[in-house]
């Protein structure tokens, strides 16, 4: 699979909304924005608490989406670009703004990935082709989740653990720093990904990210993985 392919089918990951106002500022029409999560900050109790869940989104999220407004204020090209474009084709952005771009752009999308991998009353186990694969690539489910858990202690300091459909089509995991993704450099397409940044467990777990990545596939939503599993692979 070719870097010019992944990068196009990586636009069905688009997540690119309408113009509209940012924190009910009025006269204030940015170029990107920040969605309400898909559930309660409570939803994901007792595995990720409501603290943190309203710090998470409503901080550092919402941090995310003003910088890279800011960034790309006044540039109709980039602000008219969906996000997935965007960080697509980073090397296209002008010098000045390519890291703001970078990660604040990669924050936004991470996390607005990251709030739809997750709900209310999921866990369980995957189902059909994604359990089949998953299975046939690293020997089982239980396996696959070891391996994803040892990415993300594995990653230092902060940054992400992927699941990815990579330039072969092929299931595999990565890590990323920081804000990065896959779609950045072209090396998948996400299927799953978990944030490692401490704000995503510090209230919760402290410093013990081995416990807070247990017990997140208590939330994680198979139906959505699956999903994305679906549209990677087309």
């Amino acid at each position: 699979m070719g870097l010019a392919l992944v990068r196009g089918m990586a636009f069905c990951y688009s997540y690119r909304p309408d113009k509209a106002e940012l924190n009910n500022e009025p006269g204030i029409i940015m170029a990107y924005e920040l969605a309400p999560l898909p559930y309660s900050k409570d939803a994901l109790e007792p595995h990720i608490d409501a603290a943190t869940m309203e710090i998470h989104h409503g901080k550092h999220h919402a941090a995310y989406v003003a910088n890279l407004n800011k960034a790309v204020a006044g540039n109709a090209a980039l602000e008219n670009k969906p996000l997935d474009q965007l960080l697509a084709s980073l090397s296209t952005v002008p010098d000045n703004i390519r890291t703001a771009v970078r990660n604040n752009g990669g924050g936004h999308w991470n996390h607005t990935f990251f709030w739809k991998l997750m709900g209310p009353k999921a866990g369980g186990a995957p189902t059909g082709a994604l359990a089949e694969d998953l299975t046939a690539t690293f020997g089982s489910v239980a396996g696959f989740q070891e391996k994803l858990e040892a990415a993300g202690l594995g990653r230092f300091g902060s940054g992400w653990a992927w699941l990815v459909v990579n330039r072969s089509s092929k299931l595999e995991i990565i890590s990323t720093p920081n804000q990065d993704n896959p779609i950045m450099d072209g090396s998948g397409l996400p299927v799953l990904g978990v944030d490692v940044w401490e704000h995503a467990y510090y209230l919760k777990y402290q410093n013990r990210r081995a416990d807070y990545l247990k017990a997140w596939w208590n939330v994680v939503d198979w139906s959505a993985v699956a999903a994305n599993y679906a549209a990677a692979k087309k």
